[in-house]
């Protein structure tokens, strides 16, 4: 393990018996996803649609850089009332179906006290990362052990986070191929999120995902680079890949990851597999509840709604988000998920979310006196 890098407590395994223990389902208006969770175990299992119920932010790309002063935007007399969010984490890693595991992941609540004075970070800060591994889990292993200290040792950090991130993602995938101790045929998706006081960067490449629960709804910070997505399969096929039955080069069920030098070719040439991450930065806001990380194995079997409303009726009933992580893993296992499970659940506030209070609006119905003759007479007429 590389020096000042932490990892989070050993990872909590569900007993294998998680399938049959809790039998009632914790979905309560999850948008149609529940239907998903009668599949016979030996049905065919389709990804939920990712439409509808979420909606998507728009990042503004007008900015320099990952702003860092978010916090000193906020003057005093702002600052009695302003948000100011509060970071608490859970997670929950399960081997699922596959014989091995190839998932890791990374939670840092608090940047400041895992560094100490020898990073200059605003508070509050934190880091979490979620690593779906591949061929191996040589990748993984390497990338969340090591990026949170290539971004921080970039020359660009904390002046431009975007390029510091984006750089860190390069410089692991080079690594990669440069260590000697590692398999070559390894890769790793790798999904990360910074956040300095109220600005949360999420960095993403590959099919992790990245959702935010707002006061209920499902906001999706990150986009799954799968070899058949519109962009992506364009993106390839100008570099001379292509796609056959949704694998690249008929080989990768991603389009982006860390790793894979057994594909990438030499150094420096132009490769369909790239390791450059998409960024999306978000300014919290006092109804941002949660942010829940997850590999595939979970947005396989279901929606990001469907996620977000399990987790808040979680939180609501015991306020602790490992708990909620481990009810999402379950969730999955009980739709019989066909891959390893990582999940991260973040929490903004030490408050369980509130009810959500639907107002309820008084319509007066009327009749005209036309229409009570027409009843009339058609009571009658039964009589």
């Amino acid at each position: 393990m590389a020096p000042g890098t932490e990892v989070s407590p050993p990872l909590t395994m569900l007993d294998r018996n998680l399938r049959s223990k809790d039998n009632g389902s914790s979905l309560g208006g999850d948008n149609g996803d529940s239907e998903s969770s009668k599949i016979s175990k030996g049905a065919r299992v389709q990804k939920p649609p990712r439409h509808l119920s979420v909606i998507h932010h728009s990042a503004s790309t007008a900015r320099l850089g990952f702003d860092l002063g978010t916090l000193a935007l906020i003057s005093p007399e702002q600052g009695k009332t302003a948000f100011l969010p509060v970071f608490r984490s859970g997670s929950c890693s399960e081997i699922g179906p596959k014989s091995r595991m190839e998932d890791e992941h990374i939670c840092i609540d608090n940047l400041v006290s895992h560094f100490g004075a020898s990073v200059k970070f605003p508070s509050p800060g934190a880091f979490y990362g979620v690593f779906d591994g591949h061929g191996g889990s040589d990748a993984a292993y390497f990338v969340k052990n090591n990026i949170l200290k290539y971004i921080i040792d970039d020359k660009d950090f904390p002046v431009n986070v975007d390029k510091a991130l984006k750089s860190a993602f390069l410089k692991a995938d080079l690594a990669l191929a440069d260590s000697p101790s590692l398999d070559l045929s390894s890769g790793t998706t790798a999904l990360t999120a910074l956040i300095f006081g109220r600005s949360l960067l999420i960095a993403n490449a590959g099919d992790c995902r990245a959702v935010l629960g707002k006061h209920g709804r499902a906001i999706e910070l990150s986009r799954d680079h799968k070899p058949n997505c519109k962009t992506e399969q364009l993106r390839i096929e100008k570099l001379g890949g292509s796609v056959f039955d949704g694998y690249l080069n008929g080989q990768l069920s991603v389009a982006r990851a860390l790793g894979d030098w057994h594909m990438k070719g030499p150094k420096g040439s132009s490769n369909p597999l790239i390791a450059e991450p998409e960024l999306q930065e978000t300014i919290l806001t006092k109804e941002d509840e949660f942010l829940i990380m997850g590999c595939d194995g979970l947005w396989d079997v279901m929606s990001s709604q469907c996620a977000v409303t399990i987790t808040r009726k979680e939180l609501m009933q015991h306020n602790d988000p490992e708990k909620c992580s481990r009810e999402l893993v379950r969730e999955a296992l009980k739709r019989n998920t066909c891959d390893n499970l990582t999940v991260v659940v973040v929490c903004f506030s030490s408050d369980p979310p509130p009810s959500i209070e639907i107002p309820r609006t008084r319509v007066r119905r009327s009749i005209s006196l036309e229409g009570l003759h027409v009843l009339k007479g058609a009571l009658d007429t039964n009589i």
